[in-house]
């Protein structure tokens, strides 16, 4: 298979071009060449950006595309255009933040989706994030009606992660001792890089015209299960304290980025049981949590010590929330 692959530097543009070559697809990339440059050499890079630099592809075929940094629908909608005689199939790499943030628990693909208007700023924000990606499926499906794939991804893990999310829990681990954690019963969904390029590739493969919700676990996965199992993988010794919300939420601890993956419970019943039965059906399948935990440890030994992390509990905070429980 010829793919061309808008992004494919970062996680899991990254993956995805992995997965195609371990394939023996014939990838090209697409970017600006600012983000890990070097991480391909051996492919075709064509450099520009999606505004000014397509023009370089109208003249080329390909079988498909995958789409993996589409943020502001008018964009897409120059790529699209750009591409349409390009390649037979689109693939657009989406999010289940076309959600609203708070609704019924095991929303399908059929759920409501955030409004979106034509006459909204352009600037991608936490609140804008959502809109703006239901903006960017639309000018998919419109473009190619009849072969567009939409990968709506939930939290992604695994290495390579720029997030730190889902990292800052297997670090924590190793590290060991006393550590602060969520309430023990949170359900909690993401899905290994990996998984998701395997599956988008195969539906890809199959030139497929549908919605997915991409998470994981098939099953129902707890906070509490996660952090056991991370300990279990890398025979730590650590004694994680888990607490309230209420506690957290009167230490003044931020959800989701300063203690990563928690959310409150009201919000956790909705945002961290995503249904994602028809992605299954159509074979999606996960490594072990214990593979994603060990390579994603594996992987953060590489890292710097001193990089910056988005999402991360402080130390001195953390012991501060420790004392205060002691009393």
């Amino acid at each position: 298979m010829d793919i061309l692959i808008i992004g494919g530097t970062i996680f899991l543009g990254r993956a995805l071009v992995e997965a195609a070559l371990a394939r023996g697809y014939r990838v090209t990339l697409f970017n600006r060449g600012r983000s890990n440059p070097a991480a391909f050499p051996e492919i075709e890079t064509i450099i520009g950006d999606r505004e000014t630099g397509l023009d370089q592809l109208k003249s080329r075929r390909w079988d498909a595309v995958i789409d993996t940094c589409g943020y502001v629908p008018r964009l897409v909608d120059v790529s699209t255009q750009a591409l349409k005689d390009a390649v037979e199939h689109y693939t657009f790499i989406s999010t289940l933040s076309v959600y609203p943030l708070q609704g019924a628990s095991k929303r399908d693909e059929e759920s409501e989706l955030l409004p979106y208007d034509d006459e909204m700023p352009e600037e991608v924000t936490n609140d804008s994030y959502g809109p703006l990606k239901v903006g960017c499926e639309r000018v998919v499906q419109r473009a190619y009606p009849e072969s567009a794939l939409i990968i709506r991804a939930g939290l992604i893990a695994g290495p390579h992660d720029p997030t730190n999310r889902f990292t800052y829990w297997v670090t924590r681990t190793a590290k060991g001792g006393d550590a602060i954690a969520p309430p023990v019963d949170q359900p909690l969904q993401f899905v290994d890089a990996r998984d998701i390029a395997e599956f988008t590739l195969r539906r890809t493969e199959s030139m497929t015209n549908e919605i997915y919700n991409v998470t994981g676990p098939a099953r129902r996965l707890t906070f509490g299960e996660f952090l056991a199992g991370a300990k279990d993988a890398l025979g730590s010794d650590v004694r994680f304290q888990h607490v309230s919300d209420a506690f957290l939420q009167e230490q003044q601890v931020g959800e989701f980025m300063e203690l990563p993956l928690w959310v409150n419970q009201k919000l956790a019943a909705s945002f961290m049981t995503f249904d994602c039965a028809r992605a299954l059906r159509a074979g999606l399948r996960f490594r072990s949590l214990k593979k994603t935990i060990i390579d994603t440890y594996e992987w953060s030994k590489s890292m710097p010590e001193d990089i910056a992390k988005p999402a991360d509990l402080a130390l001195g905070k953390e012991q501060k929330l420790l004392a205060a429980i002691a009393g």
